[in-house]
């Protein structure tokens, strides 16, 4: 009897959890193709993540509302794409300034290193919370808040950065659908900080 219990609460194979995933990864896809041009992967974030939290409400919304989300987060992201360039420029510098051997270099190329890292999270958790309308200045000035205020939460954005790095390493195609879980993830990570 605990046994028929137990199977019926399982779901079947293929069920809500695995088209969660299939989701992500289809999100990651469309990520990926937005994300072509320079400066536009903040939108292509923000559109992956408002397509995910549409797909985890049980609303509809598919392809063309994706492309209608990153038009919109496109007219303002592009600045924030620019900006998370010249952020990768400086840090760049850093880090070759850090292996000519100047003194004090390693220490400045670590702290580029950290914070390149906290604007990348302060970026994806922003991203995770855009919707039509908002302001990128004060989606970007709250992330970067709960970024330093929910360190649990940030660690586990970094670890999916990290899975992107090392699909990336073994298998390059691999990494562009695991863009899609990135998303998921910082929408899970501010879902749990709304929910706190």
């Amino acid at each position: 009897m605990a046994q028929a219990r137990v199977k019926a609460r399982r779901p079947a194979f293929g069920g809500e959890r695995f088209a969660v995933f299939a989701e992500c990864l289809l999100t990651g896809v469309w990520i990926a193709v937005a994300s072509l041009g320079v400066a536009t992967y903040p939108a292509a974030f923000a559109a992956g993540a408002r397509h995910l939290r549409r797909r985890i409400r049980h609303e509809a919304g598919g392809w063309r509302e994706f492309v209608a989300d990153f038009r919109t987060a496109l007219r303002r992201g592009w600045v924030v794409g620019l900006a998370g360039w010249a952020v990768a420029g400086a840090v760049w510098v850093d880090v070759l300034a850090a292996r000519a051997g100047i003194p004090g270099g390693p220490f400045v190329g670590a702290v580029g290193l950290f914070a390149l890292i906290a604007v990348v999270v302060a970026l994806l958790r922003a991203a995770a919370v855009w919707t039509p309308g908002d302001s990128w200045r004060a989606l970007l000035s709250d992330a970067g808040r709960r970024t330093l205020l929910d360190p649990a939460g940030s660690f586990l954005i970094v670890g999916g950065l990290g899975v992107v790095v090392l699909s990336a390493a073994f298998v390059a195609p691999l990494a562009v659908p695991v863009l899609g879980a990135v998303a998921a993830a910082a929408v899970a990570v501010e879902e749990r900080y709304r929910h706190r």
